[in-house]
């Protein structure tokens, strides 16, 4: 404990000691190239974390940012959450003016202490503690020294220099110390330096350490910005959390942990399992059974987080959830476990990390970075993927948060690895069909039936369960880019099947939609789906394109013109194609009606920054069609 208590201290006192003359933080003493296109400066950074034994670890951090404008201010504050597996043990701050002279020490009485309950969470023990000096004379610096102590080593913080974009870094570092039997993994990225390793008195340490780095910009469909910047991921093998002991040096053992936390815990009160066998023994089709046991699950339980120590990561049992008719997405997927396994269906209780922070290249890095869990059903030819925690999803569905995603399958023998579903083209579909009419003052009457499926429904899903009906239609008067227009009558329909399909039926008036002037009527036939992607022309891309999302689009209308008009102009067939996707339009005009076709295939991928300015000419020539206009005048 001696050596550690020096190990820590020494640490301390050697930043102090780099960072703690006048004017350090003067911002002459930046590097130019520094400040360009940066919000904010990182001055220094010194992280280090210590294990202290299988359950314990210790966490030293002091960084200094320099906030050069008002864009910067979001980052001059700090927050750090505890609970009783992280005691914060010091929290100090400093403010530097522009010439790096202090202005002042923050104050105990400063630090805001808060509850980390959200309005989701039942019980959770945590809560945060948040400063921010608010200043407003740039630049300025701040300064944060922090110590946490955490009562668990299964999760290690990970070195990510960049905050953010904007951000330059002058210097950054971490330092993790353990003892020399300790086994710490590592896997970095956009980062080759090799750690500075050494060893002293049984203790091994490992450094890396970045210097003098301009600010990133993203760019129009960059990769996430955790692809694009440095960083270095850290995970132990052996583990322990309130004296539950594990080993992740390989997902079969992580997901045995995982298992044996939760084994014991999807026994069923009799009533439930009665209703079990009531649902289900006419049926025959698997799927059948998974569907009338889904929908059980949805009708009779909500989700609530729970979130207290290990509860993290263990679930309440099967009965908990039966008589409270709640829990959180552990909860609820061992629930629904469970009634399937009364139903003689294998499942298997499923990790995932959901949402943008999703990370998609730790496959050969097992750690415990998910952040949710689902189910899966494997069957003789199918696999069915189950969210728990929603009350309106089909069976079989899990919304584009959960889709194309590495996950953890538990089970008896451990874990393995899978991959969630990936809608694409044919999935993620759009089919619209508009009628309308237009008079010779340019007054347009439409009415809009628009077919959406599978992640395209996903946004109007939730809003149609979220808002009222005129919230409803406060979004559609807000996203339909049409002037001086009145909707009339809006409604939406369902079908809860396991590509889940949307239909949306909208009347509107617009007046002034065609354009007259004299005796010519100027009329734009692509009424609702005029693409809004105009790029910048940008010769110096340093970034490869990424379109994550991939979907199909069909519009087809028809429109009637006044009497008395014929055609003057029309735009001709457009056909383009490209490695980015497809797109056709063509105008027909016969019998006093205007017939539309519009098709549009946006493909997914990872394309060369080179191939940008193709990016940029393929949008282009869609916003332009997608604005053609007829001409129409009228007979003398």
């Amino acid at each position: 404990m001696y050596i550690r208590k020096f190990l820590l201290t020494a640490c301390i006192l050697s930043v102090n000691l780099l960072f703690a003359a006048e004017g350090d933080y003067a911002i002459s003493k930046i590097p130019a190239a520094l400040l360009d296109n940066a919000h904010v400066v990182k001055r220094m950074e010194e992280g280090r974390f210590e294990i202290l034994g299988l359950g314990k670890s210790r966490y030293y951090h002091k960084y200094a940012l320099t906030i050069l404008n008002e864009k910067g201010d979001e980052h001059a504050g700090k927050t750090l959450s505890y609970n009783k597996l992280r005691e914060i043990r010091s929290f100090d701050g400093t403010l530097y003016d522009a010439n790096g002279k202090k202005i002042r020490s923050l104050k105990k009485s400063e630090i805001r202490d808060l509850s980390g309950v959200n309005d989701i969470s039942l019980m959770d023990d945590t809560r945060i503690k948040q400063h921010s000096f608010y200043h407003r004379q740039y630049p300025y610096t701040v300064e944060y020294e922090t110590i946490e102590h955490y009562n668990f080593n299964m999760f290690f913080p990970n070195w990510s220099p960049y905050d953010d974009e904007h951000i330059a870094v002058e210097q950054s570092a971490i330092t993790i110390v353990a003892p020399s039997d300790f086994t710490v993994r590592y896997k970095a990225f956009n980062y080759s330096e090799d750690p500075v390793k050494s060893m002293e008195k049984g203790m091994q340490t490992y450094r890396w350490e970045l210097k003098n780095k301009e600010a990133i910009e993203l760019e129009y469909a960059s990769p996430f910005f955790t692809e694009i910047a440095p960083v270095v991921y850290f995970a132990p093998s052996k583990f322990e959390m309130e004296k539950y002991r594990g080993d992740m040096s390989s997902w079969e053992s992580l997901g045995s942990f995982i298992y044996d936390l939760n084994k014991g815990r999807d026994e069923l009160p009799a009533e439930v399992k009665q209703k079990v066998h009531a649902l289900t023994h006419s049926i025959t089709d698997p799927y059948k059974k998974i569907e009338a046991l889904y929908d059980f699950l949805q009708q009779n339980t909500r989700y609530i987080s729970v979130q207290l120590g290990i509860g993290g990561w263990q679930t309440y049992d099967a009965k908990y959830v039966a008589d409270r008719k709640y829990g959180d997405c552990k909860a609820l997927s061992n629930y629904m476990y469970s009634l399937l396994k009364e139903a003689g269906i294998k499942s298997n209780y499923t990790l995932i990390r959901n949402g943008r922070s999703a990370i998609s290249h730790l496959d050969d890095f097992p750690c415990s970075y998910f952040n949710h869990a689902i189910l899966c059903v494997p069957l003789q030819n199918d696999t069915v993927w189950l969210e728990c925690t929603s009350q309106d999803m089909a069976a079989g569905y899990i919304g584009g948060g959960n889709a194309n995603r590495q996950v953890l399958l538990v089970d008896e023998t451990g874990g393995k690895t899978a991959f969630t579903p990936r809608y694409g083209l044919k999935e993620n579909l759009q089919l619209r069909k508009l009628t309308a009419t237009i008079d010779e003052k340019g007054l347009l009457k439409a009415i809009i039936d628009t077919r959406y499926k599978a992640v395209q429904q996903d946004y109007l899903h939730g809003m149609i369960h979220a808002l009222s009906h005129e919230k409803q239609l406060e979004y559609l008067k807000k996203n339909i880019d049409l002037p001086h227009y009145d909707i009339t009558t809006f409604s939406y329909a369902e079908k809860k099947e396991r590509l889940p399909v949307l239909d949306e039926h909208i009347e509107l008036t617009a007046n002034n939609y065609a354009s007259v002037t004299g005796k010519r009527l100027f009329i734009t036939p692509n009424i609702m789906t005029r693409s809004g992607a105009k790029l910048k022309p940008n010769e110096k891309r340093k970034y490869p394109i990424f379109q994550q999302f991939e979907y199909h689009d069909i519009d087809s209308a028809v429109i009637t013109i006044p009497d008395g008009y014929t055609v003057e102009a029309r735009p001709a067939p457009t056909d383009i194609k490209s490695i980015f996707g497809k797109y056709k339009a063509d105008v027909e005009i016969k019998e006093g009606k205007i017939f539309y076709y519009r098709e549009i295939q946006q493909f997914s991928g990872k394309f060369a920054a080179s191939d940008y300015a193709a990016l940029v000419k393929f949008y282009d020539e869609i916003f332009k069609a997608d604005r053609a206009r007829v001409a129409l005048v009228k007979k003398e």
